[in-house]
C-alpha cells in the first residue's frame, strides 16, 4: 500500500490522487458517507490529511497511512467502542483496511454523534476567589 501523499494538497482530491486505487476507493467511500451525514460540512485538508468542517471548526478527518486507512472521528469513538470492536482503535481513531472498508451506517452514527458533541454547549469552570 502507498503511504500517505508527500504532497503538501490543497484539496480532498488531491490527496485522493496520489493514493493506491485501494485506498483511494475506500476514502472515496468513506468521504460519500460523511458528506450524508453532514451534507452543511465543508471539506478541507487539516493537519495535511482531508477533513470536513462544520460551522467554522473540523468535525472529522480521515486519511492512508502505508498499511491502513484511518477515520478520525475524535472521543466519539470511546462511546461506541462496542460497535467498533472489529477494527483497531485508540482515542479518537479508527483504523480499518481499504478491502473492508468502514460501514456507511456506521460512519453516519459517528458523524451524528460527532455533530451533537461539538453543537452542545461548552462547560466552563467558575473560578473563586479566595476569601
Amino acid at each position: 500500500m502507498a503511504p500517505r501523499p508527500r504532497i503538501k494538497a490543497q484539496t480532498i482530491d488531491e490527496y485522493l490522487a496520489a493514493l493506491s486505487p485501494d485506498q483511494r476507493a475506500a476514502l472515496e467511500r468513506l468521504r460519500r458517507a460523511i458528506r450524508a451525514a453532514a451534507p452543511r460540512a465543508e471539506e478541507c485538508i487539516s493537519y495535511r490529511i482531508p477533513a470536513f468542517r462544520l460551522d467554522g471548526r473540523v468535525l472529522v478527518w480521515f486519511g492512508a497511512a502505508a498499511n491502513h486507512c484511518a477515520f478520525y472521528p475524535g472521543a466519539v469513538v470511546e462511546a461506541h467502542k462496542d460497535e467498533l470492536a472489529n477494527y483497531d482503535t485508540s482515542k479518537g481513531t479508527i483504523r480499518f483496511q481499504p478491502d473492508s472498508p468502514l460501514p456507511a451506517a456506521l460512519v453516519r452514527k459517528l458523524v451524528k454523534a460527532r455533530i451533537a458533541r461539538t453543537a452542545a454547549p461548552k462547560v466552563t469552570r467558575v473560578k473563586r476567589g479566595r476569601r
